[in-house]
């Protein structure tokens, strides 16, 4: 016990009302404070959408020093015997509170590391769950794709994040690729693993909780926040109309609410992909520019979506390039 401790309560009550008040001032306006990330203290959300599945939903924002790389949604499956996580948010910060989480859920060891595609919002926490030893898994092209951008990611992300906020982060590349399928047993649940053809990047991966019907989708599905596009137009709504013919009693978005129905979660991203390609595809034929197709094409989306004018450009722009050549 250390010696302030052991003080006697008479000393205690003899601290004025107002001492008390001067030194709470003093306190609450110390640089430490005001200065101290709002959710530092709070422990990291979770929720959990169906048995054994738990979801934390990530802000509608871009990465910051107040949301530490927190804008995606985060997941982890608990089974009989093991535990796997799949995404881990943008930074090693976030990635130590989903841990966190993670352990205040659970005392099963954390198993698998799954990553549903190799953007940094997704993968930055990784280096969080490397004293669990476990076995990540991406896409068989995941490597190759975040590997070659892996310098310009982390200047990228230092600089948007700050330095509190990039400590620890890392790349750590998957040690198992998925180029079909690959079941992982958890113990009494079994996950379903399926490469999926270039769509939102060329490196997608679905996870299936085969006990619930639970279907995540990673980025092949946003809801509020505007999708992104690096990977293929053509091929990301050709694979959406695919999947709003599977069956799943709910799916987990990359970027929206911790759960929604299949249909529901689709629809909206079907229309904004499909304006994008529609207009594109109609400027083209009339002999417009790229500078043309970035004032017009997909702009009836515009109040729809969260983080529009942060990326629609992107997406109209990835568009162009990829549809000029159909």
């Amino acid at each position: 016990m250390k010696d302030c401790d052991r003080r006697p309560a008479s000393m205690a009550s003899t601290i004025s009302r107002q001492t008390f008040l001067r030194a709470a001032l003093a306190l609450a306006s110390s640089p430490l404070l005001r200065y101290l990330p709002a959710q530092a203290a709070d422990r990291l959300e979770v929720t959990e959408i169906a048995p054994g599945i738990f979801v934390h939903q990530g802000r509608y924002e871009l990465q910051s020093p107040k949301n530490r790389g927190d804008m995606a949604n985060a997941s982890f499956v608990v089974g009989s015997e093991a535990v796997a996580v799949i995404d881990t948010l943008g930074s090693a910060v976030a990635g130590r509170d989903l841990r966190t989480a993670v352990r205040a859920a659970t005392d099963k060891p954390i198993r698998y590391v799954i990553n549903t595609h190799m953007h940094p919002d997704h993968v930055f926490g990784n280096a969080a769950f490397k004293e669990d030893n476990p076995t990540f898994v991406g896409h068989y092209k995941l490597a190759r794709g975040l590997g070659s951008r892996a310098e310009r990611y982390l200047a990228i992300n230092k600089q948007m994040l700050g330095a509190d906020a990039f400590e620890g982060i890392e790349i750590i590349l998957p040690s198992v690729g998925v180029e079909e399928r690959l079941d992982l047993d958890l113990g009494g649940r079994t996950l379903m693993l399926e490469a999926q053809r270039t769509a939102h990047t060329d490196n997608d991966l679905t996870v299936t909780d085969m006990a619930t019907g639970t279907l995540f989708l990673g980025d092949l599905l946003f809801s509020v926040h505007v999708p992104t596009l690096d990977g293929s137009i053509a091929g990301w709504l050709a694979l959406l109309d695919e999947l709003s013919r599977k069956e799943a009693a709910r799916v987990v978005p990359g970027h929206g609410p911790h759960a929604m129905a299949l249909q529901e979660g689709l629809s909206p991203e079907q229309r904004y992909l499909g304006a994008i390609a529609a207009d594109v595809r109609q400027l083209i034929k009339e002999g417009k520019t790229l500078e043309d197709a970035t004032k017009t094409a997909g702009f009836s989306e515009r109040e729809a979506w969260k983080l529009f004018d942060h990326y629609h450009v992107r997406n109209v722009t990835a568009a162009f390039a990829e549809l000029e050549w159909e």
